[in-house]
């Protein structure tokens, strides 16, 4: 149900604060003539939206990730990222990904989808299991504006202004 109550900061709906936004591929996917269709890819899933996993021929192995924002106001954004990783932390990833050992990943990768706002795109980027239903979350990062992106609070209407134009 949709709520009426508009933002005083901004004027949007209130319920277009906590969003989600979720990348379907990684951009050096995007960049390819074949995308996921190259012979040789693997998904996790047959549908490149739901897959977790995803390894494409002469372009690299990725996992998905959610990325935090906190947004003032108490508001949140959440982006589905792809992380490029080493190909054994994919080969490991997928072993323990739906077992108890899942609960232990972590993964260090670079950030496989340009962001609004920021870019960083193949910025270095932790991601650790917080919730065992959840894809990994992305904690940290070695990048000193990654690191404000995931630790800081950032003016809710610029990033919802970026994020709903696209």
């Amino acid at each position: 149900m949709s709520s009426d109550i508009v933002c005083a900061s901004c004027g949007r709906s209130v319920d277009a604060h906590n969003q989600h936004y979720r990348f379907t591929l990684p951009d050096p996917v995007l960049d390819t003539p074949e995308r996921e269709h190259a012979e040789g890819t693997w998904m996790s899933d047959a549908d490149a939206n739901r897959s977790v996993l995803l390894q494409v021929p002469n372009v690299g192995p990725f996992v998905r990730a959610l990325l935090p924002v906190k947004l003032t106001g108490g508001f949140a954004l959440t982006f589905g990222v792809w992380l490029a990783v080493h190909p054994e932390d994919l080969q490991r990833a997928a072993r323990v990904w739906h077992q108890p050992e899942y609960s232990d990943l972590v993964l260090d990768g670079w950030l496989a989808n340009a962001l609004p706002v920021w870019g960083l795109l193949a910025c270095p980027v932790r991601a650790v299991v917080r919730v065992m239903e959840h894809t990994p979350y992305c904690s940290e990062s070695a990048n000193a504006k990654m690191n404000s992106v995931l630790t800081d609070e950032l003016p809710h209407d610029l990033i919802l202004s970026a994020v709903t134009t696209r």
